[in-house]
């Protein structure tokens, strides 16, 4: 960089603003390229920080025409991150400091602060962005009531809180719940509404609002239908109600995230909002469900109880992703969201839990908060309060959420009030549990049997690796759900919690007729990698005869991972003794359809690079890829009966439902597809592509023929017909890229990079191009390098654009360490190349040096 290196934010460092924000005045004169922002903040004395303090506000790029304080003309010191009042120029007591800035909403490419999205005025505040609004005091602790007046000839004027005033150009809204700026929220633009209500639980009408573009307005029944179900649910389980009289969601397309819980006003990407049978995939409707039931629990767990403050990010959104996570698992099937969730975890946090990018679920320092939006904070975070909740019970649980909503409500609250509202609910110590939130690391459980006279013992050994600033771990505490089957596979002990607290910790079990076969960290109770040798007789076993769902399935994914390390690393046949426990689960009626076709899924080729590096292999992505491919052929040959019969009968005729039940049968339909693709020359996808009348068989059908090295006629079909549907088009970047072949896939991403529909500054087009390149293993790894070059170029081409996207887009070279001597050298030369240039945003600097740390 040009620059010094940017300094950290320390965790250690904060002190309370010198000042309490009374009330928030907001007016908006808006014109893409000279938006005039007038903002009247009153200010007093903060008790918790006394004596004589500096007025210090946060701004950028703003152009300040104004600044009076008690109607009196100020002349501030400015630099480039805000300015200063001295002391010596406030008054004694409360005060009122008016301002007007300037800013330029179209040329704001970043996307954080106000920016342009297609002629939609739009906002994007999380984390820092409304210091590109003007200037205020942003930080997640600094809480009060906005009143916001928008002046525009545009017919759609929205920001937080409730309607008060409107008038021919011109609309005033009221948010009376104190709020920090980094939920502030306008909208502005030509949308149209998809509109209905909700009736509280005391029997308050809200009134719900959908804006998107006119002609996407048969495309929100789905995302309607799942915040009502969201707002029903959060009141039957949480006791939450909503708190205002309107709650609106606008669908925008250029967003660098998947949504914003802004108070009253949500503010989503596209892609998560529009959606129908023939533009949409079932995992798009899952998506969307999920999402916004995320952003709408955030109303409590988030607005009406925020965090201190970045540090303490987690708190409310681990604890909000735990919340959709349940209620995704009441909507649809439990076990199957539970599998979901896990391998979302283990593809994500755990490959940042072993690598450079490690840190707390509560960092203690940062030099970009944006970079923190992580697996570790949102995924890892949801996995601490599910321990929490396994190890009080639902009723303590309850009891400690109540306490919680009542003790912190309209404040900004920090990880030791969230533990302590369970101390004092439910009398537990939990002094030693905290370090889930304060160490980094996954823990590694290794266990001993022991089996004597009827009496079982399992004997556990947890150790955390050591990362990035913290070498020595201390034991965690740790639920373990165990249960035990005896040898004709009924359950003898059902499921149990042990609670591990040291270091090494046994647990017997008593008055046993025979040795039992243990289901150990069933439900996956806790976020550790099991380290234990399960000969192949007792996996088979256990998939098929094991209680829990999960273990089920963790028993047959792990008889995979088995057999193809042994094909990879051995050139060892497929085991036959495998591919029948499969069929034998393939063929079991009794199972869900969707938890049938998680069971047939291959290991991702990632996963598989990380079990042969943690096995002491350096991992060959091409050995990898061809390894798998001859499984899944092996597997389709032997069962071909079988998979043809299940592929017919999972077939869904009639009208496209998005219901769990219909989206399981399209999954394992799927899922026998993909097989049977290996063995059948493409001609049941092809057929498939050329009948199916919805999004997920059209695009899975696709895929299938992409993967086989056919397809060329199809991709061809699918652009003419969606042309003009800028998310289907989406996917048809990535479809194509995402299932290359290895060599096949650099010039592909290259090819496309050139397509006049490449619209690179969008980022859901640049993640769809980008992003597959990165997500096909062999194709990024093949061994010209080419991939890495070309993924490097566009990151130093956009980072100057938007350095939020590009930064999230770097971790594509996070597990460069565990690869050979020339693939680490040419990913080492374009990670140096990044580093070292002029003008390159601290986002991407930060990340790109800390991934770059890991050469050992």
């Amino acid at each position: 960089m040009k620059d010094a290196a940017p300094q950290p934010t320390l965790l250690a460092d904060y002190r309370p603003y010198p000042f309490d924000v009374t009330g928030v005045e907001l007016t908006f004169r808006l014109s893409p390229e000279a938006t005039r922002v007038v903002a009247r903040i009153g200010f007093a004395p903060n008790p918790a920080r006394p004596g004589r303090n500096d007025l210090r506000l946060d701004g950028e790029k703003l152009k300040l025409h104004s600044a009076k304080i008690d109607s009196k003309p100020v002349k501030p010191d400015q630099d480039a991150e805000g300015l200063t009042v001295p002391a010596s120029q406030l008054p004694d007591g409360p005060f009122t400091w008016d301002a007007e800035v300037e800013i330029d909403p179209k040329g704001n490419t970043a996307l954080e602060g106000l920016y342009m999205s297609g002629g939609i005025y739009c906002t994007q505040c999380e984390a820092e962005g409304f210091r590109k609004i003007t200037y205020y005091p942003d930080r997640p602790d600094v809480m009060a009531p906005f009143k916001v007046r928008i002046e525009s000839d545009l017919p759609v004027l929205l920001s937080n809180g409730n309607p008060t005033a409107k008038g021919k150009g011109w609309a005033e809204w009221t948010d009376p719940w104190p709020k920090p700026a980094y939920l502030f929220a306008l909208v502005a633009g030509d949308l149209v509404a998809v509109s209905d209500t909700f009736t509280t639980m005391s029997g308050k009408t809200v009134d719900l609002n959908i804006w998107v573009r006119e002609g996407d307005e048969d495309r929100c029944a789905y995302a309607m239908d799942s915040l009502i179900r969201s707002m029903k649910w959060d009141e039957e389980v949480y006791g939450r109600e909503y708190d205002l009289d309107v709650f609106n969601i606008v669908a925008i397309d250029d967003f660098n995230m998947g949504a914003m819980e802004n108070k009253g006003l949500n503010i989503f990407n596209s892609k998560l909002v529009l959606a129908s049978p023939e533009t949409a995939t079932d995992g798009d409707f899952e998506r969307i469900e999920g999402v916004i039931a995320h952003e709408y629990f955030h109303n409590w767990t988030g607005d009406r109880i925020t965090c201190r403050d970045w540090f303490q990010l987690c708190l409310k959104e681990g604890l909000t992703v735990f919340r959709d996570q349940q209620f995704t698992s009441d909507m649809r099937s439990e076990p199957v969201k539970r599998i979901e969730d896990v391998l979302t975890l283990r593809a994500r946090q755990f490959r940042e839990d072993m690598g450079p990018l490690a840190h707390p679920v509560r960092p203690e320092s940062y030099i970009e908060i944006n970079n923190f939006y992580t697996a570790t904070v949102y995924e890892k975070g949801a996995e601490v309060i599910g321990m929490l909740k396994r190890l009080v019970g639902d009723d303590g649980y309850r009891k400690a959420l109540d306490l919680y909503f009542e003790r912190h409500d309209g404040e900004a609250a920090t990880i030791e009030d969230w533990l302590m509202v369970f101390e004092d609910a439910t009398g537990r110590d939990l002094t030693q549990f905290k370090r889930w939130y304060t160490d980094a690391g996954t823990p590694r459980l290794t266990v001993a049997e022991d089996w004597s006279d009827g009496s079982f013992t399992l004997t556990f050994t947890q150790k955390t690796p050591p990362t990035p600033g913290q070498d020595k771990k201390k034991p965690r505490v740790i639920p373990i759900a165990v249960g035990l089957l005896n040898p004709n596979g009924d359950e003898v002990v059902p499921t149990m919690i042990l609670e591990m607290t040291k270091a090494t910790q046994s647990f017997r079990f008593e008055e046993l007729a025979s040795r039992p076969v243990p289901s150990i960290l069933r439900g996956f109770s806790a976020p550790v990698v099991l380290d234990r040798d399960v000969p192949a007789e007792e996996r088979a076993f256990l998939l098929a005869h094991d209680t829990d769902p999960f273990n089920k399935w963790e028993s047959g994914r792990a008889l995979a991972k088995d057999v193809l390390v042994s094909m990879i690393g051995k050139d060892e046949a497929p085991s036959q003794s495998f591919i029948d426990a499969l069929g034998r689960v393939l063929t079991n009626d009794s199972l869900d359809p969707a938890f049938r076709a998680l069971c047939l899924r291959m290991p991702s080729e990632d996963d598989l690079a990380q079990t042969l590096h943690d096995a002491g292999q350096v991992p060959d992505p091409e050995a990898i890829h061809a390894g798998r491919g001859a499984l899944s052929k092996a597997i389709a040959r032997s069962l071909q009966k079988p998979l043809v019969a299940t592929y017919d009968a999972m077939a869904t005729p009639g009208e496209f439902a998005p219901d769990a039940t219909s989206a399981g049968k399209r999954a394992l339909r799927l899922a026998c597809l993909w097989l049977l693709n290996h063995i059948d020359n493409g001609t049941r996808a092809a057929a498939l592509f050329a009948s199916a009348d919805n999004m997920t068989e059209s695009h899975g059908a696709l895929a299938c023929l992409i993967e086989g090295g056919r397809g060329t006629r199809e991709i061809g079909a699918f652009y003419e017909r969606w042309k003009d549907n800028r998310l289907v088009i989406d996917k048809w970047f990535m479809v194509q890229v995402l299932h290359a072949a290895p060599k096949d896939a650099a010039p592909t991403a290259e090819r496309l990079a050139e397509h006049p529909d490449f619209e690179w500054t969008n980022p859901n087009r640049f993640r769809a191009l980008l992003g597959a390149l990165g997500a096909n293993h062999a194709g990024f790894h093949e061994t010209s390098g080419r991939a890495y070059r070309f993924y490097a170029d566009w990151l130093l081409k956009l980072d100057p654009l938007n350095p939020q996207t590009t930064a999230r887009m770097s971790t594509a070279f996070e597990t460069w360490s565990r690869y050979d001597v020339d693939r680490k050298s040419m990913i080492r030369a374009e990670l140096d190349r990044i580093a070292a240039t002029e003008g390159l945003s601290r986002d991407t600097y930060e990340m790109v040096t800390r991934i770059r740390a890991a050469d050992a």
